[in-house]
């Protein structure tokens, strides 16, 4: 399965984990988890596949994923996240997440 639609199927599942920042963020732009989760849904690609440069990932091998789509209002959302396990089931973790700015798309 390619890593959209494990994504996609996550966030169908409702296994959607959020960082403070993440939420920080999505406060300042009105988002909701929905909201993610809708962009989520109705992406058609990931826009870019990205190793963690953090010293505080687990591994240098972490894959960060960004995707760049619409929730079902039509608000433009960019969201970075990675795909992880916590007691045994797979969750997607958000690690940032704004609305697009309509004049930088």
């Amino acid at each position: 399965m390619d890593v959209l639609n494990r994504i996609k199927r996550l966030a169908m599942d409702g296994a959607i984990r959020y960082t403070e920042k993440a939420l920080g963020e999505m406060a300042l732009d009105g988002l909701r988890p929905r909201d993610v989760a809708e962009s989520i849904l109705n992406a058609h690609a990931i826009s870019k596949t990205i190793r963690s440069t953090s010293p505080n990932r687990r591994t240098h091998k972490e894959l960060l994923y960004v995707i760049k789509s619409q929730n079902f209002s039509g608000a433009s959302i960019y969201t970075k996240g990675k795909i992880d396990t916590e007691a045994g089931r797979e969750y997607f973790y958000v690690l940032i997440s704004a609305k697009i700015d309509d004049d930088v798309r």
